[in-house]
């Protein structure tokens, strides 16, 4: 099933330039017929990348995962009217180890409303399965909410495993 992503605007991300408390909510297992989920603080700033190509934040877990850290790279193709969006850490560097390159982006866009969705692959326990991003702004209440989620049957069910609920630092 083919799935063709929203195209976007340099601009789609503007609402999400600052520093963040991130609560998290993950599911324990993916992909398991698991429904457990774990709850956790981070904290994180996104900020863009010079000549408008793009931004990036940082992911800073307080108490979950001892020690990881995570990026998220966003470039945007003006041609195509499309966002890629690459996931790093510091447990892989977000690159493949069989090559040595980035780990395929999610891709995507806005299509000029509050909600965004970016789609991809990535090969998960050894399997390959689409991976499924979705932004909603809410610039009313300045409260962005990001959650992911997988299939592995071509896209004809998704799987929603983490969802994180973004809210402004207190002064």
């Amino acid at each position: 099933m083919p799935i063709t992503p929203p195209t976007g605007d340099v601009h789609d991300f503007d609402f999400l330039m600052c520093p963040w408390r991130i609560r998290n909510t993950r599911l324990v297992k993916r992909l398991a017929g698991c429904t457990d989920w774990e709850t956790f603080e981070a904290t994180g700033t996104a900020r863009p990348l010079s000549g408008g190509i793009g931004n990036c934040d940082d992911f800073i877990p307080e108490a979950w995962n001892a020690g990881y850290v995570g990026m998220a790279l966003r470039l945007f193709n003006p041609e195509a009217r499309c966002w890629s969006i690459y996931w790093l850490d510091n447990v892989t560097g977000g690159l493949d180890t069989a090559t040595g390159l980035l780990r395929p982006p999610v891709s995507g866009g806005f299509a000029g409303t509050d909600q965004g969705v970016f789609f991809g692959q990535e090969l998960f326990e050894g399997r390959s399965v689409l991976v499924r991003f979705e932004w909603t702004k809410n610039l009313a209440t300045g409260t962005p909410r990001w959650q992911q989620a997988f299939s592995d049957d071509e896209g004809c069910t998704w799987e929603t495993n983490w969802v994180m609920e973004f809210s402004r630092p207190p002064a």
